[in-house]
């Protein structure tokens, strides 16, 4: 299936770059027996993933997005060094693992599952090391590092403990004891699957990322958000400072937050802020 997701399309070197992790060792000439590629180096890459692309939806608010095909959504996020949600960071980040020698299930969860929340959230299951982990590169910027699918394992996630509850055959990601998502390993496994997800999610009314700007990101002991007008700044001490950003300051708060548009993008935008 690995052919099915034109994982060749990503240049991983690039990819590297982009987010300032070293290159992979060239394989001796003489091959031995490859080495299972680490958790260790799993938990790298997925922090340096979260820390350098931002997790943002500006194509979605100006009805551009040109679809998460790993052509395009390689080009946006680290030739145009852009950022981009849930079905564009973790397709990337799939491609990568799946490059680097790690055994990847693409899956989808339920957000805010005790809200009724929606069944569109593409997520991962990575295995390093004979176990297996959530890799959740496009929740939000809302996860660090991988998550281990033990029942009760509790991670702490720039500053902010995270657990893995199993209920009922599912996997929940829980956050001070709210059900933050739901997930089925081995679900929804075809490109296909996540090209309807993604139309819903980029283009009915009652998507969260059609009417407003989201945009998020995380660092060790710090969690920024955009929603529309309102900014917040976080701190895992329970501190939140809160504040509306005029229009005249969006473009020096996007790039702020690692998000440098156009002079006609953000003109564009500035038409639906």
């Amino acid at each position: 299936m690995t052919g099915e997701w034109n994982i060749e399309a990503v240049d991983l070197d690039a990819y590297l770059d982009r987010i300032g992790q070293p290159k992979p060792p060239k394989p001796p000439k003489q091959p031995k027996s490859r080495e299972e590629p680490s958790a260790a180096a799993l938990s790298r890459l997925a922090q340096a993933h979260v820390e350098a692309i931002p997790f943002e939806n500006v194509d979605v608010v100006l009805g551009r997005h040109r679809g998460i095909e790993l052509d395009v959504v390689s080009e946006k996020l680290v030739g145009r060094r852009r950022g981009g949600y849930c079905y564009e960071q973790a397709g990337l980040f799939a491609a990568v693992a799946e490059r680097l020698g790690y055994r990847v299930q693409r899956t989808v969860a339920r957000v805010q599952p005790r809200k009724s929340g929606p069944y569109t959230h593409m997520t991962l299951v990575i295995t390093a090391e004979g176990r297996d982990f959530l890799v959740d590169v496009g929740f939000g910027a809302g996860i660090l590092v991988p998550m281990p699918l033990v029942d009760g394992a509790v991670v702490d996630q720039a500053g902010w403990p995270h657990r893995m509850v199993r209920r009922d055959g599912w996997w929940v990601l829980q956050k001070d004891g709210e059900d933050l998502h739901e997930f089925l390993p081995q679900v929804h496994s075809r490109p296909l699957d996540y090209q309807v997800f993604h139309h819903y999610t980029s283009t009915h009314p009652k998507s969260p990322f059609t009417g407003r700007l989201v945009v998020m990101r995380l660092e060790q002991g710090r969690f920024r958000r955009m929603l529309g007008r309102e900014y917040q700044e976080s701190r895992p001490d329970g501190t939140v400072d809160t504040r509306i950003i005029d229009p005249v300051d969006l473009g020096k708060t996007l790039e702020d937050l690692d998000i440098v548009l156009t002079g006609e993008e953000l003109a564009a935008l500035l038409e639906r802020y």
